[in-house]
């Protein structure tokens, strides 16, 4: 699904990424996980070609995306911090990025998922954080896309509908997708990833399963392995 390889990336004289070399193959769920400055937003941003890279090179499903954005079609993209304009209304603001895609959407089936009908009618500005999140969250659903890549899914969200996404995302891998997640939430990561890609940085430290990390760690629990996990004595 996705090959990457020997990709670096500078701003200025700092060097975010060192030489990544990473394979994600189709079907699944991937955590990437690091900490603040590690490279990750980096590495997703050059994926989706919003960030181009210095060196390396990046392939989609086969595709190469350089000067190439038609691979775009075939990802749903949640931000971590979505930057709505205030003066649409929430079925507005779902009508043009339907308009923009110009794909089959099932957005009533989500905006039931999460209880935004009585907020369809309201300003994007009036809405709380959470809302706002819902609201991105059906944004990033509603197109039948092979690859999703959802950067902090669970922030503001209250139980009930943590649990919908959790579901949601469950429901989107037995279909065959590929799904990236970023968080800082390790609960939320070890229900959910079957795989982790951890950055240290701006270097794959440690890319297997859940279980291989808590071994290769000696910890019983991700959050303990993930803390534990800059004592591995080589990158992967």
């Amino acid at each position: 699904m996705i090959q990457i390889e020997n990709l670096h990336k500078k701003f200025g004289k700092n060097e975010v990424l060192k030489g990544v070399d990473l394979n994600i193959d189709e079907g699944g769920i991937f955590a990437v996980l690091g900490p603040n400055g590690s490279g990750k937003t980096t590495l997703i941003k050059s994926t989706l070609g919003m960030v181009i890279p210095n060196k390396g090179s990046i392939a989609v499903s086969g595709m190469s995306i350089k000067k190439n954005w038609r691979y775009r079609k075939d990802i749903n993209y949640l931000p971590q911090i979505a930057n709505f304009p205030g003066n649409l209304k929430v079925r507005e603001l779902i009508r043009m990025i339907k308009d923009l895609r110009q794909m089959h959407s099932e957005e009533e089936k989500l905006i039931q998922l999460f209880q935004l009908e009585p907020f369809l009618g309201k300003k994007l500005s009036t809405l709380s954080g959470g809302t706002k999140q819902k609201v991105n969250l059906v944004l990033a659903f509603m197109f039948d896309c092979p690859l999703l890549v959802l950067d902090e899914p669970t922030t503001g969200l209250d139980p009930a509908s943590l649990i919908s996404l959790k579901e949601l995302i469950q429901k989107e891998k037995e279909n065959g997708k590929t799904i990236l997640i970023t968080s800082h939430i390790m609960q939320f990561v070890a229900e959910v990833a079957e795989e982790i890609i951890y950055l240290l940085e701006g270097r794959i430290y440690f890319k297997g399963s859940i279980e291989e990390l808590k071994t290769k760690t000696n910890q019983a629990d991700l959050e303990h392995a993930i803390a534990a996990i800059a004592t591995i004595p080589t990158y992967v």
